[in-house]
């Protein structure tokens, strides 16, 4: 199987592991991720002016490219994922403000209108590939870890958007754990923010924020975080260090036994 990958800025630069190891990851689970040709960065936020469409632009690009592959697009990156599936709902549901004008914008042959379908590579993995399929294809069982699975933010907000999962209780991440081999650990920060982009501003309220997330991690038992977002390790690793944070491809690709020493 085949489906469009955006990779995004991050994945380029700090957060190579998150890339490396999904590529090689859906490789082994059947799947091919054929990378978007000439992307850009998807806009790092979702602007809500509805009128608003030169931030949106490159997200609609890619969604455009996936559409004439006759793909679903596949992001890991939670920020970027974010921003695409936003953009793609925005365009479907604001077409006099929005979808008009950025299709005249783009000049496409013919319009976009919200037809591609948006996957977070989490979404992928449970819904397309399947956990069963995971676990036969396990090799390394993780088995006697404690996990605990950090969402954060974007994955899973806003949820009319999002539909990954239950926001106030997500199963998600927890489920692939236990495909894994591994004992998930639930703990009350699992969905709540890491301090995000106020890390630039105001860092007191990113140590803050994050070392919440880290020790209510670890008072519940749980060894390592996972994460799927760039910026959440980023305060993570910097403000908590109770536990160490490592990506939920890292973690896969551990247990299908591709991971590189």
């Amino acid at each position: 199987m085949k489906v469009s990958y955006f990779p995004g800025c991050t994945l380029k630069t700090k957060a190579k592991k998150l890339d490396v190891y999904a590529r090689k990851c859906a490789e082994v689970l059947g799947v091919t991720l054929e990378e978007i040709e000439n992307w850009q960065c998807c806009g790092g936020v979702f602007t809500t002016a509805s009128n608003e469409i030169a931030t949106k632009l490159s997200s609609a690009r890619a969604l455009v490219e996936a559409k004439e592959k006759g793909q679903p697009l596949v992001s890991v990156c939670s920020a970027c994922h974010n921003v695409i599936k936003q953009t793609n709902q925005a365009i479907k549901e604001n077409r006099d403000s929005f979808t008009d004008r950025m299709n005249n914008y783009m000049a496409l042959e013919e319009p976009y209108n919200g037809e591609t379908q948006v996957l977070h590579y989490l979404e992928l993995l449970r819904d397309v590939v399947g956990y069963d399929k995971i676990k036969e294809k396990v090799v390394n069982p993780l088995t006697g870890k404690k996990i605990g699975a950090y969402y954060g933010c974007l994955l899973l907000r806003p949820n009319s958007v999002m539909q990954m999962d239950d926001p106030e209780n997500p199963s998600i991440i927890e489920d692939l754990i236990r495909a894994l081999g591994a004992e998930p650990v639930v703990f009350p920060y699992r969905n709540e923010c890491c301090g995000g982009y106020t890390i630039i501003e105001d860092k007191d309220v990113a140590i803050e924020k994050s070392g919440k997330v880290c020790k209510s991690a670890k008072s519940h038992g749980a060894e390592m975080i996972v994460t799927a977002c760039p910026l959440c390790k980023y305060n993570l690793d910097k403000n908590g260090k109770e536990v160490p944070v490592v990506y939920i491809t890292e973690l896969l690709a551990e247990a299908l036994g591709v991971k590189e020493d």
